[in-house]
């Protein structure tokens, strides 16, 4: 067991009925997407995640939450249901998507060949917030690779996600291929109304487990060249990857694989956002001619001025909560119809780097 989730393997499932997390047989909440004008929230009990694993193998969509965001996720077995996760989510067609899998031992059937660096960032980070590029199995399909010879892979930490792989496998099917529960490009969603909110009924059932422990989206480390390479930043940090392969990887490039999140424009909010230093965000609103309920703020340091009628939002001055609530805040602010989002720029440094790339994509302007 690593923090507060438990660790089932893909081994273990096929003797387990269920998993007892934290000594209960209940793990969250369930959303049924159909029902959503009178939704009925029930606890997520066997019998929920037993009905989830059953659609997702008889082809429907469905969400579900992972430590990182919220996954919309299709059986990655099953072509036709993967198709309409892209069309639904309108996603490129050459964009690749992850698979979850249930345990590492499930590896040799997604990645043709792994090596000791892919072994020894799965043993010290798996289940959790990282993605492995690694060479795929003939078996694999070309629309969750894009057409790539590489396939993303991930063992969620999250006990719902864990316990819906451990149930599909036993049903016939190894992995769940899952983008972010949001509509392409757009502010991924962390709790399950942010997932009521983009897709309605277009989806089978939404599987609450709560907000997100991370609030943002996973590591990507490509393994597919002589030395790794970092195409993602995430909750596993540079230096946590640093401890375990001995070098850090190196930084992306034109001639790596394409991987979710990696496009210039990406987590962005419908509003136009602007990214500004602390003084910057000072000087705008003391200057601006716009009224000041048309501008919303995430700020950080800076404190709201006196008179201010827009809406400020205080985001925490530690990284990793700062990371939690992101989504969440861009949500809330984005929601306002206002003319612009003012968003304060965190510091640079090691421990803001994945905030600071969501922020640089959210606000980016071409």
């Amino acid at each position: 067991m690593r923090g507060d989730y438990a660790r089932p393997t893909a081994a273990t499932a096929q003797r387990l009925e269920f998993y007892q997390i934290r000594g209960t047989r209940r793990w969250g909440r369930c959303r049924r997407a159909e029902n959503r004008g009178r939704s009925t929230v029930n606890p997520v009990d066997f019998e929920e995640i037993e009905r989830a694993a059953q659609l997702l193998r008889a082809g429907a969509l469905i969400a579900f939450p992972t430590e990182t965001v919220y996954g919309l996720g299709a059986d990655a077995r099953n072509a036709d249901a993967v198709r309409r996760l892209f069309v639904i989510k309108g996603r490129p067609a050459d964009h690749p998507v992850i698979v979850h899998l249930a345990g590492t031992d499930l590896l040799p059937r997604w990645a043709r060949e792994t090596g000791a660096s892919a072994e020894a960032l799965a043993e010290a980070f798996w289940p959790g917030p990282l993605t492995l590029i690694l060479p795929r199995a003939s078996t694999v399909l070309d629309v969750v690779t894009g057409g790539q010879d590489s396939v993303g892979l991930r063992v969620p930490a999250h006990p719902i996600a864990h316990a819906l792989l451990a149930r599909l496998l036993v049903l016939g099917s190894d992995g769940i291929a899952a983008p972010s529960a949001n509509r392409f490009g757009r502010i991924s969603a962390t709790n399950a109304r942010h997932v009521a909110e983009e897709f309605g009924n277009a989806i089978a059932l939404v599987l609450d487990g709560g907000s997100s422990r991370h609030g943002i989206e996973s590591t990507i480390v490509d393994l597919t060249t002589d030395a790794p390479v970092l195409l993602r930043p995430g909750a596993i940090t540079v230096e946590a990857l640093r401890r375990v392969l001995g070098s850090a990887p190196r930084p992306a490039s034109s001639q790596s694989p394409r991987a979710s999140g990696t496009l210039a424009l990406h987590y962005a909010p419908r509003t136009a956002a602007r990214l500004v230093s602390p003084d910057e965000l000072a000087h705008v609103l003391s200057t601006s001619t716009k009224p000041v309920t048309s501008i919303a703020v995430l700020a950080r340091s800076v404190e709201k001025p006196t008179g201010f009628a827009g809406t400020w939002i205080r985001a925490s001055e530690k990284s990793v909560t700062y990371a939690r609530d992101l989504y969440a805040s861009l949500r809330t602010l984005d929601a306002l119809g206002a003319d612009e989002i003012l968003i304060e720029a965190p510091p640079d440094g090691p421990d803001w780097l994945a905030v600071n790339d969501r922020l640089r994509k959210a606000t980016y302007r071409q």
